[in-house]
């Protein structure tokens, strides 16, 4: 890898996927929007879904036995291996305690054996990050951000990159745990908000 490049290894277990990408992008002080190298997944819906939403215990647990098989596909597909990594990102809040913990043990246990920068990602702001990764191009700072997620729904001033001020959100219910709970109601499957979609499109519009 160049001196002037730096590879990143990302974790995500916030709540019910395991999460796990390498990214590639400019050395620090500069700055970039890095490249995506490799970006795996592991869901948990078929266990989630006869109880009709995210339960944290049996979370927890498939975390446990996914964050090392998921880390490996990361690497492989990246073509890296952990020598080549220079730091290692983690989701660390909001989400549901016993899966956070997993992601956070497993990104602290390598930055430790690696000797490596460990860094701490609110994930709701990886979620405008996102934004960014997907669409260099199209992102302009300052902007205005809003995330509209399964347990969270936050409105943002963009100052830059590495700037984000919270504007407000909601202080009950956000939009994806409404989805779920009017899709509950309807009778419809989990998660909701693919059910709703998927019967609002064989809905009559007039």
């Amino acid at each position: 890898m160049p001196g002037d490049r730096i590879v990143l290894l990302a974790l995500e277990t916030t709540c019910d996927e395991t999460g796990a990408a390498v990214l590639e992008g400019p050395r620090p002080p500069a700055v970039g929007v890095p490249a995506i190298r490799s970006s795996v997944i592991a869901s948990q819906f078929d266990l989630h879904e006869r109880f009709g939403g995210v339960v944290p215990e049996i979370a927890a647990r498939a975390h446990v036995r996914q964050i090392l098989p998921v880390i490996d596909t990361a690497l492989r597909r990246a073509g890296v291996t952990l020598d080549d990594l220079g730091a290692v990102a983690v989701a660390t809040r909001p989400g549901l305690v016993g899966a956070l913990v997993v992601g956070l043990t497993a990104a602290k246990a390598l930055a430790l054996a690696l000797d490596l920068p460990l860094i701490a990602v609110v994930h709701l702001e990886g979620h405008l990050y996102a934004c960014q990764l997907a669409h260099p191009e199209r992102t302009v700072y300052p902007c205005v951000g809003l995330v509209v997620s399964g347990g969270h729904t936050s409105l943002y001033a963009c100052w830059s990159p590495i700037d984000v001020e919270v504007l407000g959100g909601t202080t009950d219910d956000a939009a994806g745990e409404a989805f779920d709970k009017v899709a509950s109601l309807l009778g419809l499957g989990y998660p909701g908000g693919p059910e709703i979609e998927r019967a609002a499109r064989g809905g009559n519009p007039s």
